[in-house]
């Protein structure tokens, strides 16, 4: 049993924590931290799971972005602690954060992933978007909350307007 809840800025330290053990060291390098600096998160979309001792065991952040001026989110990044791993968690923050988004009037996502992965979820591949360098091509997945929200959406993803 997991309670989700908004990340409050108290959170802040325990999901940093939480990333840092789940990602490899120098996870801010990566070009998709590029489009998040001095950009706030979606904070209505960015979610804290808590067990029943009130232990932080997953997390999943969103981001504003643009691709020709086309407004998107980037998801990302989403963790579970190794040791709730296999229980489902990473899934219900997926599923419980896009019903979120697209309830909020959100049309389409974006993320940096294994397509095997999160094409349980509906991504799929973005062959006309380009994230920013070194991103592979081939993990540059888009989901449609709306139908068709990809469609005619083609550039280079940089970071929102605020």
């Amino acid at each position: 049993m997991f309670r989700l809840t908004k990340e409050q800025e108290d959170d802040w330290w325990e999901v940093e924590a939480l990333y840092d053990l789940c990602f490899a060291p120098g996870r801010e390098a990566l070009s998709s931290y590029r489009l998040r600096d001095g950009v706030p998160k979606v904070a209505d979309l960015s979610l804290v799971a808590r067990d029943r001792r009130d232990i932080v065991a997953g997390a999943i952040r969103y981001w504003p972005i643009e691709i020709s001026g086309v407004q998107a989110l980037l998801l990302g990044p989403i963790a579970v602690h190794p040791t709730r791993q296999g229980e489902g968690l990473g899934a219900l923050l997926m599923q419980e954060s896009l019903a979120r988004a697209a309830v909020m009037g959100w049309e389409r996502v974006l993320l940096v992933g294994d397509a095997p992965y999160y094409k349980r979820f509906g991504f799929s591949k973005l062959a006309d978007v380009q994230m920013p360098p070194p991103t592979n091509p081939e993990r540059v997945l888009g989901l449609d909350l709306i139908e068709g929200a990809w469609d005619m959406v083609a550039g280079k993803v940089g970071k929102a307007v605020v």
